[in-house]
């Protein structure tokens, strides 16, 4: 399973309309970022209470690139 995969299947989870999540994924020397839209709506339930979804959905990506060994991953949400 790829990562960004992971990370859908992830989001589609938590939102309420998930046939609107979009993933892109821009690739630079060292670093995967990943840039997320969702539907109206659907931000706050992503970030969920004090950031506590985004933080763990960052935690989990952080913790899947190190154990590939390979570039740092980011998540970056856009309205």
């Amino acid at each position: 399973m790829e990562l960004k995969d992971l990370l859908e299947g992830m989001i589609k989870a938590i939102v309420d309309k998930p046939d609107e999540v979009e993933i892109n994924l821009t690739e630079s020397e060292n670093t995967l970022i990943y840039e997320l839209k969702v539907g109206e709506g659907d931000v706050g339930k992503v970030i969920g209470k004090k950031g506590k979804n985004v933080g763990s959905v960052r935690t989990l990506l952080a913790a899947a690139t190190a154990k590939a060994g390979g570039k740092r991953a980011l998540l970056e949400i856009i309205e």
